[in-house]
């Protein structure tokens, strides 16, 4: 069952605050919720928070034959779960056009941008490649939750690490973490995801990472993959409301700062873990 649409009263009072510059949340119409982020005990197990949107993202990995088009490159898939207690619009097995939408939008962004080297997850050309498994698992909507789960994967990919092998000849042999150092992956750059919401009324200025209700009542949605070299990956623009190339352009230049943010909280947020791993190593 759907939840109830914003009320009459709810639309006039957000809208009326829009036009004064002036967010719920007493944020300005640029800033993100600061997000949160907390390793698990397993390395490549993450989890995200923005506001009250949480999301839980989870790397495995297996050796498997490649693609026979693809012998010399390792395999990436994505798959996300929206829970129905995330949110009232989402039912089990019935996957809404937002759940559809998200999970295409995390393909393009993580995998499709080539953020980590496929060949550098070959094992043995046309016999043996690493097959990555990133599993999203949003567990509460309170708006925006694609950037989160993006956050979450990608940090993930950079948080995890794969047993260390050998090949003698065609036969692979699999070091146990405890023998050998596990090994990053190779990662080409970190994109991000940013979410414009824009709304009817064209003097009301778009706002970044929207919170649900404001999410509900924008007319139409543009998200942007970008990462700190300012580069995009994806840009996508969901609903009808028209946008003009340099309305595009002013947010796609808002974005450069932020991503540049988040780059530099996701590093120092590694960084810190892995000290701590270290101390407990000892």
């Amino acid at each position: 069952m759907r939840p109830p649409s914003p009320s009459i009263p709810e639309k006039e009072f957000v809208y009326d605050a829009l036009k004064q510059s002036l967010r719920l949340d007493g944020r300005g119409f640029l800033d993100l919720r600061t997000p949160t982020i907390t390793f698990g005990p397993e390395l490549g197990w993450v989890e995200c928070a923005m506001g009250k949107t949480r999301v839980i993202a989870q790397v495995d990995a297996k050796m498997v034959k490649p693609l026979p088009e693809r012998p010399f490159e390792g395999i990436i898939t994505i798959h996300s779960e929206i829970s129905p207690m995330a949110s009232a619009d989402y039912e089990l097995g019935r996957p809404s056009e937002e759940e559809v939408s998200i999970t295409r939008m995390l393909d393009k962004v993580l995998r499709r941008s080539d953020a980590v080297d496929k060949e550098s997850l070959c094992i043995l050309a046309g016999q043996r490649v690493w097959h990555l498994r990133l599993t999203i698992h949003c567990l509460a909507d309170a708006g925006n939750l694609l950037d989160c789960a993006c956050l979450a994967g990608i940090v993930a990919f950079k948080h995890f690490r794969r047993p260390e092998i050998e090949v003698i000849g065609d036969e692979v042999i699999v070091h146990e973490p405890s023998e050998r150092a596990p090994v990053p992956l190779a990662i080409h750059h970190t994109p991000f995801c940013l979410t414009f919401a824009f709304f009817p009324d064209a003097a009301t200025r778009p706002v970044v990472d929207p919170t649900l209700l404001e999410q509900r009542l924008s007319a139409g949605l543009l998200s942007i993959g970008m990462n700190a070299q300012r580069e995009i990956c994806v840009l996508q623009k969901a609903g009808g409301i028209p946008t003009t190339p340099d309305e595009v352009l002013r947010l796609v230049n808002a974005a450069v700062p932020l991503v540049k943010e988040l780059d530099q909280m996701v590093e120092a947020k590694l960084r810190e873990d892995w000290q701590v791993r270290k101390v407990e190593i000892r």
